[in-house]
């Protein structure tokens, strides 16, 4: 029986996550849940997991938490301590799944803890991976990515030599906005830079999604998780979402993963790692798809690929930088401060201030948290005057 902790349970990963157990759930004893403030999700995935613990965001609704799960053999914490004080807990998989920036520290400390950190959180590779690799290898601990696209080129690569890999391929979907013309995206609404296609995921993710910057997200990603030279990194429009990745060889020979685009996939392979699971995955019906479609992603409506490779050249904190601007004017746009085409421009304003800071090169959360802090505030004063 493996002991699994849950980050960021009351999500789309964690809620996927919980179907997966529930296939067979005598393989894995729960030991604890995080959850932000969907007090009722949490305790209804309480109740059939049976964890030891459970963590909430808020220590204002810790009174409610205890009423719901009344009864129950669970010990109920809040707070930001109290989540940190969870990824200490020694188990052999922590899913990391808690979204933004305020994922990266449990991740960072579940790297000491843990003996396999499975991934979900972005911004831990795009804002500290090098922190985050230091740690995976001073503890001997396995890092196995979740998100779909980079577990399809962790799969591709097995038994591979990573000197012999040509191109990383990273599929996008293409989002909502894929035949949208530019012109009709300065008016876009939240709501309608929120409907995704083919995946149900919370709105930030979505709009995210419908920008680009998801997936400008993952190409960082892959540069941290895979050590591999940007310039290797490409991004290929594929509506059907069937081909999730594809790693190109010296030889001209690609590898490709495929399957239906459902995250049961990534998290069970995640979970059963080195061995392979039924996730309730559907099996793809060769005879029934008529067509796979690529193209190239059109850089002008999305600006976003072309700011992640900006930064990934840029090095250093950089990535700390892409983040904390894409997420504070994400906020921007939710709060409907500007419109959804400004966020690439606030974004490349602060990697262009980044090139006139002084940093240094000492990693610590601490500097984190103030890249982090000071980023969102240039954007919000950035976005002021020129909005």
């Amino acid at each position: 029986m493996k002991r699994l902790a849950v980050f960021g349970a009351t999500g789309s990963i964690g809620g996927t996550c919980a179907q997966v157990l529930a296939r067979d759930p005598a393989k894995f004893d729960v030991v604890v849940l995080t959850g932000g403030r969907n007090l009722a999700r949490l305790a209804e995935l309480a109740r059939a997991l049976s964890p030891r613990a459970v963590v909430i965001q808020d220590e204002s609704d810790l009174a409610a938490m205890r009423a719901l799960l009344s009864g129950m053999d669970i010990e109920v914490s809040a707070g930001r301590a109290a989540l940190l004080d969870a990824a200490r807990r020694p188990v052999d998989i922590s899913l990391q799944a808690i979204v933004g920036f305020a994922g990266v520290e449990t991740s960072l400390i579940a790297a000491a803890h843990a003996d396999v950190v499975a991934l979900a959180n972005k911004e831990t590779m795009v804002c500290a991976g090098p922190m985050m690799r230091r740690a995976c290898a001073q503890h001997a601990t396995t890092l196995l990515p979740v998100d779909s696209e980079h577990s399809a080129l962790f799969q591709c690569l097995l038994g591979e030599k990573m000197p012999e890999v040509e191109r990383m391929i990273l599929t996008a979907s293409g989002g909502p906005f894929l035949n949208t013309p530019l012109a009709e995206l300065h008016s876009v609404t939240p709501a309608q830079a929120a409907s995704h296609p083919r995946w149900e995921m919370g709105m930030r993710i979505s709009i995210d999604s419908a920008s680009l910057f998801n997936k400008a997200m993952e190409m960082i990603e892959a540069r941290e998780l895979f050590d591999i030279a940007p310039e290797k990194i490409e991004v290929v429009v594929h509506p059907q979402s069937i081909i999730h990745s594809m790693i190109g060889f010296v030889d001209g020979a690609i590898m490709a993963h495929m399957g239906p685009p459902d995250m049961a996939g990534a998290i069970g392979y995640a979970l059963y790692y080195p061995d392979r699971c039924d996730a309730g995955l559907a099996r793809l019906d060769f005879s029934a798809l008529s067509r796979l479609d690529f193209q190239p992603p059109d850089a002008q409506k999305f600006p976003a690929l072309g700011l992640a490779t900006k930064a990934m050249t840029l090095s250093g904190f950089a990535g700390t930088v892409f983040n904390a601007a894409k997420e504070q004017a994400l906020d921007l746009f939710l709060e409907n401060r500007i419109s959804f085409v400004d966020m690439s421009g606030l974004v490349e304003a602060a990697l262009d201030d980044y090139t006139r800071q002084k940093w240094g090169d000492a990693w610590s959360v601490e500097k984190l948290n103030s890249i982090d802090a000071q980023t969102r505030v240039f954007v919000t004063e950035t976005a002021s005057k020129a909005f």
